[in-house]
């Protein structure tokens, strides 16, 4: 499917079997939502830190190249284009700012001198508000430290995902969210029945996918000519393609169902299958040894001030 091949996010990477594959689900859930609370009241030191480790990470783990090189180039440049957008863009305080001194130091020195007091000889500290300004464009403190936020962000949270979804099956994601969610049984809460769930919409992505890109394929085989059509018939043809594919899917789903009914499945409980045998190895107390150690980095250093 082309656009399973042209949209790799979010994807499974069966081959080649790196060492982030064979580390525990939940101890790689646990990462992710480090990454994705970490982030909250830090500093910009600690938020690009994150990007940079999300980088090492993936080089590390040897990734093919082929697979992250289009991810991350798309979303560094966009991260980039982010950055530079909000830069420039007015930090939206409204504020005149101008000099805590007088324009004339002499009143200062003479105001010393008629109180005979002797004042050491002040430290100057080169400290601008206004970082560039030429023309319309102006970079401002505070609109450098929101780019960084908004970039690092949009890196942080899309990439670190997608690195857990890439490396990670989607039968293990549900059974490590199964098994974290086992305490939540003893206020009666369908846990299996979620965990089924969210393992067929994992396997429903691609199927929506490869629907897409048929509706695709059929409209582009046909040769419209848009400019005729117009505004209106424009928008015409894509409210049908819009419902074909919406009555596509619905019919994916009942097969779906229907071959659930053959197998004579009648609930999560009585027909479990045991996709992973859980157990948390050596590799995986080093990875929550690291995992405590960064939040420790995180505590000491990330904090915003």
């Amino acid at each position: 499917m082309d656009l399973l091949r042209s949209l790799p996010l979010g994807l499974y990477l069966e081959q080649p079997q790196t060492w982030l594959h064979k580390i525990d689900p939940r101890v790689k859930f646990a990462w992710l939502m480090s990454f994705l609370t970490s982030y909250v009241l830090a500093n910009n030191n600690w938020r690009v830190l994150l990007v940079v480790i999300l980088i090492v990470a993936t080089l590390i783990a040897r990734i093919p190249r082929r697979v992250w090189q289009q991810q991350m180039g798309w979303l560094l440049m966009l991260s980039f284009f982010v950055l530079a957008i909000a830069a420039i863009s007015p930090d939206g305080l409204g504020v005149d700012y101008q000099s805590r001194l007088p324009a004339n130091e002499q009143i200062l020195t003479q105001q010393a001198f008629s109180n005979n007091i002797k004042e050491p000889p002040a430290e100057k500290k080169a400290y601008s508000y206004v970082l560039f300004h030429k023309g319309p464009v102006k970079v401002t403190r505070y609109s450098l430290s929101l780019a960084v936020r908004l970039s690092t962000l949009i890196f942080t949270v899309i990439y670190s995902t997608n690195l857990y979804l890439l490396t990670t099956a989607p039968e293990e994601i549900t059974s490590g969210i199964e098994s974290l969610m086992q305490p939540l049984r003893r206020f009666k809460l369908p846990v299996t029945e979620i965990a089924l769930t969210l393992t067929l919409s994992l396997r429903f992505i691609p199927l929506v996918l490869e629907e897409v890109q048929n509706l695709f394929r059929s409209v582009m085989t046909r040769a419209i000519n848009w400019k005729k059509l117009g505004l209106k018939g424009a928008f015409k043809v894509w409210m049908t393609v819009a419902e074909r594919l919406l009555e596509n899917l619905l019919l994916r789903a009942d097969q779906m169902a229907n071959a659930m009914m053959v197998r004579g499945f009648t609930s999560p409980n009585e027909h479990r299958v045991q996709w992973h045998d859980l157990r948390l190895k050596g590799r995986d107390w080093l990875a929550i040894a690291t995992l405590i150690l960064f939040w420790g980095i995180r505590l000491a250093i990330g904090t915003q001030a």
